[in-house]
């Protein structure tokens, strides 16, 4: 249980690009090429091409996706990481040893910081060389020694020599992973290689419904907030081709798309929560000739929090020593003509962004399931609603 391994080459090369992308200023990060017109330069296509279908990658499953049984981090400093989520998100230990530390994220999922081996960080030949001069806690710059190395599913339907038969029929390599406790699942790789992992109830998920008393022997690394995590608004997801992999996500785990927008589309992961698929699209004639092809990576993931204020959000991270950006991702013409950023007080999506010790890009929002599609009506082209 919990088997999986990241290569050095694939960490170096997600933390590289991670490092020269990180989003600190006011940021859209959720908004795509197209959110703004189509058979412009960033977005060249004409509306009915950039978003016309493709043939589905394979006959669904009929599968549905009921829980998130947890996500993977490698992290050069698990405790710290752990520490920090746990006075930030209000996330609670289940266990720890030197290898990894799992914890719940809430009732509806759970975590895993895996130990990543020594040097597995070190910054490739190539890297921002700046990136290795932090600037305070979450500043600009600071190194990047995390990042999510897979995610797991639990599917409904369960029967564990059916869902084998099904993977192998739409050509997929199922790797079996088991606890010999009751916890069954196989690893699958998507499109792009990205380690996925289907499951039953039994493993993390199961253990959340009874409360634990582990501790964590880091120390918190300041006042806790207070805040509970209520939701998963959405993994930030880059894919070579995004709308491959939609046709894979939705076609194997019963997810749902929100939009084709053109280079991205929020997909609704059952009632677990929202990922955006982003990346290339197929339908470019230049496509995987240009920069619009997207590295496989989770660049980061936004979670909904609880009591949520807007002024008083930013002011407690502030208190922290955290540096504080606003993303409310939408935008309205300027006097210049020019694209402006939503305020946050009065957006219909609220963010903010930080960094965690290990440096991974954290995001933090008002989101919750019944505002699941607030993001999504907000970036969503307005060409696509005629």
């Amino acid at each position: 249980m919990f088997q999986t391994r990241l290569s050095r080459r694939r960490l170096l090369q997600a933390l590289g690009a991670a490092a020269v992308a990180a989003p600190f200023g006011t940021t859209l990060s959720g908004q795509g090429r197209c959110r703004d017109g189509y058979g412009t330069q960033g977005c060249p296509l004409t509306m009915d091409l950039a978003t016309s279908p493709i043939a589905p990658v394979f006959a669904s499953t009929g599968w549905k996706t009921v829980a998130l049984d947890h996500v993977v981090f490698s992290a050069a400093d698990i405790r710290k990481e752990a520490a920090f989520y746990a006075a930030v998100m209000g996330w609670t230990p289940r266990s720890e040893s030197d290898k990894q530390i799992a914890m719940d994220m809430g009732d509806w999922g759970s975590v895993v910081f895996r130990q990543a081996a020594p040097g597995a960080f070190d910054a490739p030949a190539n890297a921002n060389p700046n990136a290795a001069a932090g600037r305070g806690r979450g500043g600009r710059g600071a190194p990047v020694t995390t990042a999510v190395e897979s995610f797991c599913f639990v599917i409904d339907k369960w029967n564990r020599a059916n869902v084998e038969k099904e993977l192998r029929a739409r050509g997929l390599n199922p790797v079996a992973d088991d606890d010999g406790k009751g916890f069954e699942s196989f690893h699958v790789k998507d499109p792009d290689g990205w380690d996925l992992q289907i499951a039953n109830g039994n493993g993390l998920t199961k253990a959340r419904k009874t409360p634990s008393t582990a501790k964590l022997s880091e120390p918190p690394p300041f006042e806790p907030t207070g805040w509970k995590t209520v939701w998963l608004d959405h993994f930030s997801f880059g894919a070579s081709d995004y709308k491959k992999s939609v046709s894979f996500y939705t076609n194997l785990l019963g997810w749902t798309g929100t939009y084709d927008e053109g280079s991205q589309n929020e997909v609704m992961m059952g009632d677990t929560g929202n990922i955006i698929i982003r990346g290339g699209n197929s339908k470019d004639p230049n496509f995987g000739q240009n920069a619009n092809t997207r590295e496989r990576r989770i660049d980061h993931i936004s979670f909904g929090i609880s009591p949520w204020d807007t002024d008083g959000v930013r002011a407690e991270l502030e208190r922290r020593g955290l540096v504080v950006t606003v993303d409310t991702s939408s935008a309205h013409p300027g006097p210049d003509g020019k694209m402006v950023p939503d305020d946050i007080h009065t957006a219909p999506f609220k963010s903010y962004h930080t960094r965690t010790p290990n440096g991974y890009n954290l995001q933090i929002s008002w989101m919750n399931r019944e505002r699941r599609l607030n993001l999504a009506n907000a970036v969503k082209p307005k060409a696509l609603a005629r």
